[in-house]
């Protein structure tokens, strides 16, 4: 935020779990707006997730490398329109190695899965774990646009104890170690908040995975 007396600070939230402010410049934040809005075009573009159950998820989601749809991953939008999922760019994976090393000090192996989430006024991501990818490499996650609380919990139970995060456009949050399967969510997005020269209403959630799955499945 303009005019802040105080620059925001990194800070350990968890074991393994880092909040890096103000990570990604205004000129990088403005790229990856123009990358998500090619992404979200179709075929296997921006989509609808519907649960086993019937639910609806309030964000709506584009898929690079591998398609996830609840709760498994594919390589055609399998809950979509069938098509290829879009390939994970040799860019995308540079971006969150160093990412990671930045947070926690090491890279993991090559990252091969992005989900991007859109988040208008009215969205939510209920609480809930990063559990399908058979690598425990560290998740990556980068917000662009509106500023959202983040909620931040622990590996055992969905409920408290938990820390509510404030993320902005260009924060890094990257969790892992310990925290890899912690369950996290976000309860609230603040509608407005987003940069006027980033040109997006809305949010947009880059979340970078390493799948740990063999190329021929």
């Amino acid at each position: 935020m303009d005019g802040e007396l105080f620059a925001r600070e990194r800070a350990l939230v968890a074991p393994g779990a880092v909040h890096v402010p103000d990570w990604l410049d205004a000129d990088r934040q403005r790229e990856l707006v123009a990358a998500c809005r090619e992404w979200a075009r179709p075929p296997a573009g921006l989509r609808t997730v519907r649960t086993p159950g019937g639910g609806t998820m309030t964000a709506r989601q584009v898929c690079l490398g591998w398609h996830w749809h609840p709760y498994a991953y594919a390589r055609t939008v399998v809950d979509g329109d069938g098509t290829p999922v879009k390939p994970f760019p040799a860019w995308l994976d540079e971006l969150g190695r160093r990412a990671a090393a930045d947070a926690l000090g090491r890279a993991p192996e090559p990252y091969d899965i992005a989900l991007i989430n859109f988040y208008d006024g009215d969205a939510r991501m209920g609480m809930h774990r990063d559990a399908d990818e058979k690598s425990d490499a560290p998740v990556v996650s980068l917000s662009l646009g509106d500023t959202c609380v983040f909620r931040f919990g622990n590996a055992e139970t969905r409920t408290r104890p938990w820390t509510d995060v404030e993320l902005r456009s260009g924060d890094l949050f990257v969790f892992g170690g310990p925290s890899r399967l912690a369950y996290h969510g976000v309860p609230r997005v603040r509608p407005g908040t987003a940069p006027a020269a980033l040109g997006l209403t809305g949010r947009l959630n880059i979340t970078l995975r390493v799948s740990g799955f063999p190329d021929d499945v």
